[in-house]
């Protein structure tokens, strides 16, 4: 077997217009089946995107037993539910960000899976296979920008669209999981360990009470990363990292177009250097890793203790903002 075989579990949007396609392209990936609730629109996203295979239920392909492995792009509350599924069914999972919504949810998939470690399981946090990530990562790590002290991060849109499921708290809504888990998955790949303490301010929609503003600081003891994540403001995201000898700026540190060159900034007291990435999907290049770990027979890249390990730091924020103090990470 030269490919791994994958199954679809929903017609999400993010599926259909982002991954689904970007897995096409990868090297050791291919689509062959999908599956959802509505079996019309399961065959009308097949048609377009050419996937041979389509289900009426989710159980009918966890049941295909020439599927090898599973991308969840489901609402943050099911993603705990089918992962399981999905593992029992003895299928490799690739899971949408947030893994869970809770650390103890996230700890039982994590036992879950320890019952079968032939199995892969993974959460989709496709920015960390982007070139410039991987690149600024080498900066950080070789002392280019001297001892990292500091990682800031900002990312936001504007969505009041009660309908949304982002928008929905009982679907595991709110900017915090939605999109906050990024900011703190940046700081723990950058320092690469894990935060000491966690201080958070929380804002909450009065009618949707998802959190709409979310600041957050993490005490790496060796260092600091100081967060905002919104639903409801401008537009916005970036990065800056900052050492003793300087400082790299990540212009599209999420969204990164997969058609257009992305850039980021060293900047030293020497001068600053413009980097320049050519255009890559950071889908594919997310499924063809994943798929390389199953087709090699070695770990994934990231391992199901850094989702738990993200989820605890994303419960410390909420704790702290309502305890109104630091909390232990």
């Amino acid at each position: 077997m030269n490919k791994v075989r994958w199954g679809i579990i929903s017609t999400a949007k993010i599926a259909r217009e982002k991954v689904i396609p970007a897995i096409q392209k990868g090297s050791y990936c291919d689509v062959v089946a999908i599956a959802s609730r509505n079996i019309e629109d399961a065959k009308k996203v097949a048609k377009v995107l050419n996937i041979e295979k389509v289900y009426g239920t989710y159980e009918e392909l966890l049941n295909d037993a020439a599927i090898d492995a599973i991308y969840i792009p489901l609402p943050n509350h099911m993603h705990i539910e089918w992962a399981k599924k999905a593992i029992e069914a003895d299928k490799h999972v690739l899971c949408e960000k947030p893994l869970a919504l809770s650390v103890s949810e996230a700890k039982a998939l994590r036992e879950v899976a320890k019952q079968k470690p032939h199995l892969k399981v993974m959460e989709a946090f496709m920015y960390r296979f982007h070139p410039q990530w991987q690149h600024a990562k080498k900066l950080v790590s070789d002392g280019t920008i001297g001892e990292l002290k500091i990682v800031q991060s900002f990312f936001s849109y504007y969505n009041i669209d009660v309908n949304n499921i982002r928008n929905q708290k009982d679907a595991g809504g709110g900017g915090m999981m939605d999109i906050g888990c990024y900011c703190i998955s940046f700081a723990r790949f950058l320092f690469d360990k894990e935060p000491a303490r966690a201080l958070g301010l929380v804002e909450y929609d009065p009618g949707s009470q998802t959190d709409r503003i979310a600041s957050g600081m993490l005490d790496f003891l060796s260092g600091t990363s100081t967060f905002t994540c919104s639903t409801q403001l401008m537009p916005y995201q970036r990065v800056n990292i900052l050492g003793t000898e300087g400082r790299i700026e990540i212009e599209i540190p999420v969204n990164a177009p997969p058609d257009k060159s992305s850039r980021i900034w060293l900047h030293l007291k020497s001068g600053t250097e413009k980097i320049v990435f050519e255009a890559v999907d950071q889908y594919t290049l997310q499924g063809d890793a994943f798929s390389k770990a199953i087709l090699d027979g070695a770990p994934v890249p990231f391992d199901l203790e850094d989702a738990v390990n993200n989820m605890k730091v994303i419960e410390a924020i909420f704790k702290s903002s309502q305890d109104n103090s630091w909390k232990k990470v």
